[in-house]
């Protein structure tokens, strides 16, 4: 037990350490991008003066190390800054006296809540069709079924997100109207009616990442029947679908778990591309709009929490892997 607490904490410190070294590289990538918001925002016929009056406002005129410890200090107590694109300007030409900034916070919460419902509907809808594809394909090895599904997935995987959504939009929206072409959700709809309005986008990120998670686990199984342990099981005479369902299966959790904890963090990180076809509201789109108008504090929330996301399913695939590996849980 010791060992592995040990191995889970040296896991959380390269991730803690892995999570600093991203945010430098946002916070950098982010303040590179061409444009300025104050120019965006005044539009053309804006005076250098008023500018130059939102840039200190914004405190967008601080030198570049201010700006990153002050947004780093505030991510870390939970506060992600203040939206450009929310603030009332009125306040900034003295002719308001509201604060001017609305919370990052409270833009991203309700999105980040929509693309995490996406993503779960999605997850359902796709582990148990790819692992039980992977069995059957297993079971089935070099057969027609095995053949096709391995093309259909490939086919799949190697089409575009956007190609894949348009193609479901005609078949499922246009010319056979069952289910809607655009996703508006909004806050306070039926359950019923929001699953309704999410099962196209999730329809599509489900043929993206089908096809990894289906190709691991018929190869984690084919590795493991000619263990010596799955032989004395066929001499049994024990049917082919309990051997792998009842002895292969279980030893080929590790890596399974592994590319299941990958895609799910896909299906978090890589929703950008959907959710813009389908305007699902999630943070996806979101980022999107904020990068047009050069938000940039909204732009870094949604590429921290993208990588935070990723980074932490990738920690809890190792965790996962580890525990459910005995060689890994008592290492020599």
């Amino acid at each position: 037990m010791a060992s592995i607490l040990r191995i889970i904490a040296q896991r959380l410190a390269l991730g803690l350490l892995t999570l600093f070294v991203v945010s430098i590289v946002i916070f950098t990538a982010v303040n590179l991008l061409p444009g300025d918001f104050a120019q965006a925002i005044l539009g053309q016929g804006a005076t250098p003066e008023a500018i130059e009056a939102i840039r200190n406002d914004l405190g967008l005129n601080d030198p570049p190390l201010t700006r990153y410890m002050q947004w780093l200090g505030g991510a870390i107590q939970g506060d992600l800054g203040n939206s450009f694109a929310q603030a009332n300007f009125a306040s900034f030409a003295g002719t308001d006296t509201g604060s001017g900034l609305a919370s990052v916070a409270s833009q991203v919460a309700p999105r980040f809540e929509n693309t995490m419902f996406l993503a779960g509907v999605t997850a359902m809808i796709a582990v148990p069709i790819a692992v039980t594809l992977g069995v059957l394909a297993a079971l089935y090895r070099n057969s027609i079924f095995d053949r096709a599904a391995n093309v259909m997935t490939l086919s799949s995987i190697s089409s575009p997100e956007f190609f894949m959504a348009y193609v479901l939009i005609l078949f499922l929206a246009v010319l056979n109207p069952i289910l809607p072409s655009l996703s508006n959700i909004y806050e306070g709809m039926d359950f019923s009616e929001r699953l309704t309005k999410t099962l196209l986008p999730a329809l599509t990120l489900t043929l993206v990442v089908t096809a990894h998670m289906m190709r691991m686990t018929r190869a984690a199984i084919i590795n493991l029947l000619a263990s010596p342990y799955i032989e004395m099981a066929r001499l049994k005479g024990i049917s082919p679908m309990r051997v792998i369902v009842k002895h292969a299966l279980p030893n080929a959790l590790a890596p399974i778990i592994n590319v299941i904890a990958l895609n799910l963090a896909y299906l978090i990180t890589g929703v950008v591309v959907v959710e813009v076809v389908f305007v699902y509201p999630g943070i996806g789109q979101l980022f999107v709009d904020s990068v047009k108008i050069r938000d940039i504090p909204v732009v870094q929330a949604c590429c921290l929490i993208f990588a935070a996301a990723y980074i932490l399913l990738n920690l809890m695939a190792d965790i996962l892997s580890i525990i459910s590996n005995p060689r890994l849980r008592h290492p020599k």
